[in-house]
């Protein structure tokens, strides 16, 4: 794998790239709120080793840069994905989200059909049905979060993505990765922009053309996921014509990490279709 910066809209975002290019379109990985394209680490070489994988890291997290004021709404992470595809000769691809990153794929989706061949949504943001209620609380208290210590609002952060993992154990060393960049003073600012572009009423405008997306799609949810539950992938299933429904057992969140053999063997049966 072979990791490199991209300048895309006068920012710098981050990405890795895997395979070959002779096994159909690329697979593009986007992660969600507020991870990083580690959560693929272990996806990524379970994959066909002639399919060509793009990861990328979105404005903001992981080792891109920071947003400085930019859009980080779904839009605006969206357009930017397609103008780094757009740099790497991308035209066509398999769009893989997680999270928020399911919902920038779904507004791919249906914006620019003919650039998403198939669609996979993981542990996927959906109509009004996120972010959680203690995030809501956070949103509506950002004034006052703005001057707490950032040490104090990085804990809090923690501490509620723990929840998406079975095994707290195991996922504090992904957690301790994900909130790095969210660290110090500075690291405290991008966080609030992140959160302050965390927008339910993008993926509920997005709601009535999901029945327009023609691309084969694969929906894949963790059984005891606490910040969305099953019926939300069960919606996408009902709304999304030919899509299928994979709920896995005894997983919660952060499925793509828990569960990575199961997630690349479904996307390599998607890529198949």
């Amino acid at each position: 794998m072979r990791g490199e910066f991209v300048d895309v809209g006068g920012a710098r975002l981050y990405y890795y790239a895997a395979g070959g290019g002779g096994g159909g379109e690329p697979i593009v990985f986007v992660h969600g709120f507020p991870t990083s394209s580690h959560i693929w680490r272990d996806v990524v070489p379970m994959l066909p080793s002639n399919r060509r994988v793009v990861v990328v890291d979105l404005l903001g997290y992981g080792r891109s840069d920071r947003p400085e004021g930019r859009d980080l709404s779904i839009k605006g992470h969206a357009e930017r994905v397609l103008a780094l595809l757009d740099v790497l000769r991308i035209s066509y691809a398999t769009v893989v989200g997680h999270d928020l990153g399911g919902g920038i794929a779904q507004y791919l989706a249906v914006r620019y059909p003919t650039r998403v061949a198939r669609l996979a949504l993981v542990s996927s943001v959906a109509f009004h049905c996120w972010p959680t209620r203690e995030v809501r609380i956070v949103k509506a208290t950002l004034p006052l979060t703005r001057y707490l210590p950032s040490m104090w609002v990085v804990s809090v952060l923690r501490s509620d993505l723990l929840r998406g993992y079975s095994d707290e154990q195991r996922g504090g060393h992904s957690v301790d990765m994900y909130i790095r960049p969210f660290e110090g003073a500075e690291g405290r600012d991008t966080l609030i922009e992140h959160l302050d572009a965390l927008d339910p009423d993008e993926t509920e405008a997005l709601a009535p053309r999901l029945k327009d997306i023609v691309a084969p799609t694969a929906i894949i949810t963790g059984a005891h996921d606490p910040f969305l539950g099953i019926s939300v992938a069960e919606r996408l299933h009902a709304e999304i014509s030919g899509s299928t429904l994979e709920v896995i057992p005894d997983v919660r969140h952060f499925v793509p990490e828990v569960a990575p053999q199961r997630v690349a063997d479904l996307i390599a049966d998607l890529v198949a279709r």
